[in-house]
């Protein structure tokens, strides 16, 4: 049955009127929290530096997320529920009892198309400029809901600590270091972002939580000399060393009394030979010691970003690393650092290095055991966990629990694993592959 024509009177046309205006009202909230929560802190922040006072704002609101949430949401909840209220009763008024039906088929079309997917697209596609062309109005709303929103907030924390859930108050969604990493990660996922940059990157926002311990020189390959030596051997031994720095032992080759810098030692003995018509008899009363440095000795968990912070304030690029005990452990250089950035930096001594990783003919690949799990994620592209080892030998012995012999085969993590060589309680090479 048509509706009567005397219902379509001023209160029809307020009602319809009022249901429209709470329409546009929860599209604007619903696409606000769209674009403030989808928007780039870092772009908000260049257009902030810029002057824009719509980025500004949108930044001071988007500090405190639980607020901002819950306003938008009690906002965009209240116009909801009276526009569904208003639609029955003026369906109802049209049309009986079967108007409420019609009401809430008609709301859910409208609310869904016109307040939710229609403004959320647009905000999605355009984050920051919607943040911050809303962010006013949202700063005025968040103000007044703010009495609400805090008394929602401590009901909802109180029902939650009920059940053992704690909120920190400090805490923030998503840290910025793990935002900046899933963002480089998905850009290289979609071949946007290259590999190297990406591994740059990371590397560089990894430094804080790596110590020198994972990137050390073990001391067991630390080219020393030997202080009671003969200066002649001294000097042949650091004209063949392919390392400008050197260690100076005194007994023992833990006992380090310092550290040698080529140049001067090659000064200091043409100083003591007298020159280029010197006698080089005069060599042999030459003491090392005398142009030897004091060494610089750091703990094995001081982090890499300490750590290079500390070269740069004392103007070096070498240390010895050093157990609770204060045992040596190995060495680290400011090149060691950077090399976990930019990747490794081979000069003219470095050519002829042995390659680390080399692919066989049956799809493997042939991996020295000394090198580090992270070098090898970051060549291969691969995943292997570095929690428990640093070293692709270690990660074998710690998931075997055993010293394994050549010839043993092991799968953990999704990959292959074959002993290939070992000398004494060492394994030098290994096979890997994914399975």
């Amino acid at each position: 049955m048509a509706p009567d024509p005397s219902l379509f009177d001023s209160a029809f046309w307020i009602t319809t009127i009022s249901i429209l205006l709470l329409l546009v009202l929860s599209g604007f909230f619903s696409g606000s929290e769209t674009a403030l929560t989808a928007s780039s802190r870092g772009k908000l922040r260049a257009q902030a530096d810029k002057g824009s006072r719509g980025a500004q704002k949108a930044l001071e609101i988007t500090d405190d997320n639980e607020r901002l949430i819950g306003s938008v949401l009690l906002g965009n909840n209240l116009v909801n529920i009276l526009a569904a209220s208003l639609a029955t009763a003026l369906f109802t008024r049209l049309f009986g009892e079967s108007g409420v039906a019609l009401a809430t088929l008609v709301m859910t079309l409208l609310v869904l198309i016109f307040a939710e997917v229609l403004p959320k697209t647009y905000a999605i596609t355009n984050a920051e400029k919607a943040a911050a062309a809303v962010a006013p109005v949202i700063s005025v709303v968040v103000t007044v809901f703010s009495p609400v929103v805090a008394a929602v907030r401590l009901l909802v924390r109180g029902v939650l600590r009920l059940f053992g859930v704690r909120i920190d108050p400090n805490s923030h969604i998503m840290a910025v270091r793990e935002e900046i990493a899933g963002a480089l990660q998905l850009g290289h996922s979609e071949g946007v972002v290259e590999k190297e940059d990406r591994d740059r990157i990371l590397g560089a926002l990894d430094l804080g939580d790596r110590t020198v311990e994972e990137i050390m020189l073990h001391r067991s390959n630390i080219e020393m000399i030997d202080a009671d030596a003969e200066p002649e051997e001294i000097l042949k031994q650091c004209l063949e060393s392919r390392h400008t720095r050197l260690p100076v032992f005194k007994g023992q080759p833990e006992n380090i009394v310092g550290v040698v810098h080529a140049k001067d030692l090659f000064r200091a003995m043409y100083a003591q030979a007298g020159g280029s018509g010197g006698d080089g008899d005069r060599l042999k009363s030459f003491d090392i010691m005398q142009v030897a440095t004091a060494p610089y000795f750091v703990p094995e968990t001081t982090t890499l970003d300490d750590q290079m912070r500390e070269f740069l304030r004392m103007h070096s690029h070498f240390a010895l690393v050093v157990d609770e005990y204060g045992s040596l452990q190995g060495l680290i250089t400011l090149e060691d650092i950077l090399e976990e950035i930019v990747g490794e930096i081979a000069d003219e001594f470095d050519v002829d290095e042995d390659v680390t990783i080399t692919r066989t003919e049956d799809g493997q690949y042939l991996v020295e055991g000394s090198m580090t799990i992270r070098d090898l994620n970051r060549a291969m592209d691969w995943n292997l966990p570095d929690d428990e080892a640093n070293t692709i030998a270690g990660l074998v012995i710690h998931e075997a629990q055993m010293i394994p012999t050549v010839g043993q085969v092991f799968s953990f993590h999704g990959f292959r694993f074959e002993i290939v060589e070992r000398e004494g309680n060492r394994i030098t090479w290994l096979k890997v592959r994914p399975l």
